[in-house]
């Protein structure tokens, strides 16, 4: 009995230090992994915060101004400036201080948040939306069908994207807009430039990647079974396609955001009296010496804003890559 009993201990002993292995080795899900590797990342954090409190300030704008005691964008002021009729700086009246005649800049921050987010995720869905559709497509189909969309990609990167807004901005931003009506001056003119300049780049990230998956076993598995093309395109193909989708839609919310406050500030964008970030740096570049407040304000908006998506969109790009780890 005595020789038996280092043997039952020992395997005791194993038994339990199997199940508590079992207990410590639990099956993670990719969307567990995925808010793991993205908590981890402090300043996308700090960015994810940012955007939340800046999307409910956009949403709830007329409640935000009401109480900081702000009048709306568009109310002007003859009181709030100056003796000679010069708009005055920050004070307990208007924060922000007001432009030029006489309207509070930071009523028109907190509403110029709204045209830039929107303009952000409407163009940003538009173009992925396109050019996810020509990638898969292309790389799918192969043949003639990706000769076309690939030469009509390779000619439209050919042509200066930023001339090319800057005309089609310019030739919708009057009258009765472009395409009959359909694309009328103000936000959709910005949305759809943006959009049909941008959507070459999401066509060939997506094209590369179709390429690749369109050879694998359950592609083939799909084939075999008697799926259709399209049933294998949006059904196989489609999912597996989620994390590039999903870093490029986030890594291009800046780029939409800058992109809408450049045609603005070029006069081509959003037209006033509607607030726009672009818009109010270019109405106080001639007077930033003395009037450095109307500057400051849409530009630290526009900066931070930039600065926070880019921060998410690279937390996003680490986290959906399973080759990223932290050292």
């Amino acid at each position: 009995m005595s020789v038996g009993t280092p043997d039952l201990l020992l395997e005791e002993t194993e038994v339990g230090a199997v199940d508590l292995v079992a207990d410590e080795i639990t099956a993670r899900s990719p969307w567990e992994l995925f808010f793991k590797r993205f908590r981890e990342d402090k300043f996308a954090l700090a960015g994810l915060i940012f955007l939340i409190v800046l999307i409910l300030a956009a949403i709830f704008a007329p409640l935000v101004c009401k109480l900081v005691g702000a009048p709306g964008p568009d109310t002007a002021d003859p009181n709030a400036l100056d003796i000679f009729g010069d708009p005055t700086g920050p004070s307990s009246a208007h924060i922000f201080g007001v432009d030029q005649i006489g309207r509070d800049v930071f009523s028109r921050v907190i509403y110029g948040a709204r045209i830039s987010l929107l303009v952000a995720f409407v163009s940003t869905a538009i173009t992925t939306v396109i050019g996810v559709l020509c990638g898969l497509f292309a790389g799918y189909y192969r043949g003639w069908v990706d000769t076309l969309i690939s030469r009509t990609v390779d000619a439209w990167l050919a042509i200066p994207y930023l001339l090319l807004a800057i005309g089609l901005a310019s030739a919708c931003s009057f009258g009765n807009g472009c395409l009959g009506g359909l694309v009328k001056p103000g936000v959709p003119v910005v949305i759809a430039v943006i959009a049909l300049t941008s959507w070459t780049y999401p066509a060939r990230i997506i094209r590369g990647q179709v390429l690749s998956l369109r050879e694998k076993e359950f592609v083939d598995a799909s084939r075999s079974l008697g799926a259709s093309n399209f049933r294998i395109v949006i059904r196989e193909l489609l999912p597996n396609l989620t994390a590039p989708i999903v870093v490029f839609a986030s890594t291009f919310l800046p780029t939409a955001i800058l992109f809408e406050a450049a045609l603005s500030f070029l006069g081509v964008g959003v037209q006033p009296p509607t607030p726009s970030w672009g818009q109010m740096i270019s109405d106080a570049a001639p007077n930033i010496a003395t009037q450095w407040w109307y500057m400051l304000f849409p530009g630290l908006a526009l900066l931070f804003t930039a600065l926070a998506f880019n921060f998410v969109g690279d937390a996003f790009t680490d986290a959906l890559n399973p080759r990223a780890r932290k050292r």
